[in-house]
């Protein structure tokens, strides 16, 4: 299969992103398949694929904003910030009442500086932190600004001496949600660590755009579940279409005149077909290319 395009996978608990890709690579008979956005093994949910020439757009693709659902467990923390890590000492949180839980929760909104889960995938000296937390050396990880948009409670459920919340958080690239579920128990002095998350939107791509690994695995044409590559285009960046005449100039690398284009940091520049010609940024400086895909498919 030579055909190009972003695939959205809903991923499945218990795989980490890099299985999702090797999965995918077989699927369609290519090597050449990337991700964007890393989940978890415990995580699941949307997890964007480039297939062939489309790995070129996963870093060019606006996926700052995303949406999950998680389950925080009040009560105890653990080592990995989620529930496959070594249980700490338990509290009974028969105490907390919903109201503070929720004020506790505002507190974890807005801009933030927030210090990333010690297992998460930030490199270190070259390494990802988490590959040194589990050869036993000792990471200390410094905090960095994110943005939580918005923490939605769910539900609430005791479960003695446990505590459940079910949360929506709405939240820029980098957010670390085990974070949010420990900063949240450090704050009612109880402790608390993620028992479930699932992503379910990633930028402009939702569930409703996803495909599971089962599906894909019985689909007799597997390439019609992904989006092409000015589809998924259209989904992300603003898109003008060109004629012949710019379509040339693109094919030679030419220069536009930015007078004939319309302003914006990102631009889809798209053939009359809805193929995916270039990206580019238009503005005060002028055009310039951020990537030319003209002549693939």
């Amino acid at each position: 299969m030579t055909m190009s395009g972003i695939l959205v996978v809903d991923k499945p608990s218990g795989m980490t992103s890099h299985d999702v890709v090797a999965r995918v690579r077989r699927v369609f008979n290519t090597r050449k398949v990337g991700h964007a956005g890393t989940l978890d093994p415990l995580a699941t949910g949307v997890l964007i694929i480039g297939i062939n020439h489309a790995t070129r757009m996963l870093g060019h693709l606006a996926l700052s904003a995303k949406r999950y659902q998680a389950t925080i467990r009040l009560g105890a923390s653990t080592s990995t910030d989620d529930s496959e890590g070594e249980l700490s000492a338990v509290t009974d949180t028969g105490l907390l009442s919903d109201g503070l839980i929720a004020r506790a929760l505002v507190n974890q909104t807005g801009v933030i500086d927030q210090v990333p889960s010690s297992v998460s995938a930030i490199r270190v000296n070259g390494r990802r932190a988490h590959e040194l937390v589990r050869s036993g050396e000792p990471v200390e990880l410094t905090a960095r600004a994110v943005e939580v948009r918005s923490i939605q409670v769910v539900h609430i459920e005791r479960e003695k001496p446990y505590t459940n919340i079910d949360i929506v958080v709405e939240c820029s690239s980098g957010t670390f949600v085990r974070a949010i579920a420990r900063d949240l128990g450090v704050e009612l002095g109880v402790g608390g660590h993620l028992v479930a998350l699932r992503r379910i939107s990633s930028g402009p791509f939702d569930l409703e755009h996803s495909v599971t690994l089962s599906d894909l695995d019985l689909s007799e044409s597997p390439s019609d579940r992904m989006y092409s590559m000015g589809q998924a285009a259209e989904l992300v960046w603003p898109c003008f279409r060109v004629n012949n005449e710019l379509r040339e100039k693109i094919s030679k690398g030419q220069r536009i005149s930015s007078a004939e284009l319309p302003d914006h940091d990102t631009l889809a520049l798209l053939d009359a077909d809805g193929g995916l010609l270039a990206l580019v940024s238009n503005g005060a400086q002028g055009m310039k290319y951020r990537a030319v895909f003209i002549g693939v498919s």
